[in-house]
């Protein structure tokens, strides 16, 4: 029989089947794109969505082109205002389908036309459309080197941390629904080595398990962080076949 399949049936029920995958939903970025030139509520959830999820990239591209936090704040405030309530998602090419792309390049028109209108506005003036929690954003971009990254790069390696964090709390959550937040704990820092670096002697006997339990869990553990990857990589591309391309440029962006 085979090792694995003993190692599986031995484990003890905390480390049985911590997730259930899930199948692959109709991704945010191809139902605001499909539904761009119409107003449609479905569209709108959509894209309100992917603009609370990812509005640290542009706030902290914002301040490295010269904000203060205050003022990066009022204009990312009204970038979005104004992109929920415009039909400007219809000028997106879906044959360059990257919401990551379209955002920036929509954020720099933007700046162009009202960098200097708006500043010169009353602070704190700006619609509030997304909840932004400027000292979280401000702690990270302080983790950034000071000046050795343009504003582009700050942008993406904002957005790829943006997303991996994401992933990381959608399966903590999911371990956690399913009664292991413990084991998650214990197995977490395994998402982030190497495969030879994982102790899995010392940490089985530190839990009480047998090492080839341990080395199933963690296995479904990294392929559960995949899937969630890939999942929410998808939400932010045009199409399925764009994942694997926008997955190999984040890991560069994240190597460089």
């Amino acid at each position: 029989m085979n090792t694995t399949e003993n190692a599986d049936s031995a484990q003890p029920p905390r480390l049985r089947e911590a997730t259930k995958p899930s199948a692959f939903a109709t991704t945010h970025w191809s139902v605001v794109l499909e539904a761009g030139r119409s107003d449609t509520t479905h569209a709108r959830a959509a894209l309100e969505k992917l603009c609370e999820t990812y509005w640290q990239p542009l706030y902290a591209y914002v301040r490295r082109r010269g904000s203060s936090a205050a003022d990066a704040e009022d204009l990312t405030q009204t970038f979005f205002a104004r992109l929920l309530a415009s039909h400007l998602v219809a000028r997106a090419d879906p044959e360059r389908g990257r919401f990551r792309s379209y955002l920036l390049t929509a954020m720099n028109h933007f700046l162009a036309d009202e960098w200097d209108r708006l500043k010169a506005q009353k602070r704190g003036g700006a619609q509030r459309v997304v909840p932004l929690d400027v000292n979280s954003a401000e702690t990270r971009l302080q983790l950034e080197p000071a000046d050795t990254l343009t504003a582009e790069k700050i942008y993406e390696r904002q957005w790829v941390l943006t997303l991996l964090e994401k992933v990381f709390d959608q399966l903590c959550r999911e371990y956690e629904a399913s009664g292991n937040g413990p084991l998650f704990a214990e197995l977490k820092a395994s998402l982030t080595q190497a495969r030879g670096a994982v102790h899995y002697a010392d940490l089985a006997e530190r839990m009480k398990v047998s090492e080839g339990a341990l080395r199933v869990a963690v296995h479904r553990l990294r392929q559960r962080y995949r899937e969630l990857l890939r999942a929410e990589i998808a939400n932010t591309v045009a199409s399925p076949g764009e994942v694997e391309a926008e997955l190999r440029d984040l890991f560069r962006v994240l190597a460089g």
